[in-house]
């Protein structure tokens, strides 16, 4: 699987974690030491999503990191 094929669906994911638990994208980025801009740009496919931005951001969201990518079949 190809990095563009893990940040075309990534967004999708913390987007709907983010509603689902009421989160703002401001408090996401805070706790996963991004800015609120670079959160977004990933979020809105500007910016590639790093391994590294997957750890800070499922931590953020309070998930695993595989469960980012479990709702896509991306670990199957």
């Amino acid at each position: 699987m190809q990095i563009e094929d893990y940040n075309s669906k990534l967004p999708s994911a913390i987007n709907r974690i983010i509603d689902e638990k009421g989160l703002k994208q401001r408090a996401v980025a805070q706790k996963a030491n991004l800015s609120p801009r670079e959160l977004n740009a990933m979020l809105n496919g500007r910016k590639i999503i790093k391994p590294c931005d997957v750890v800070a951001i499922s931590q953020a969201l309070g998930v695993k990191p595989g469960d980012l990518f479990k709702e896509f079949d991306l670990l199957e």
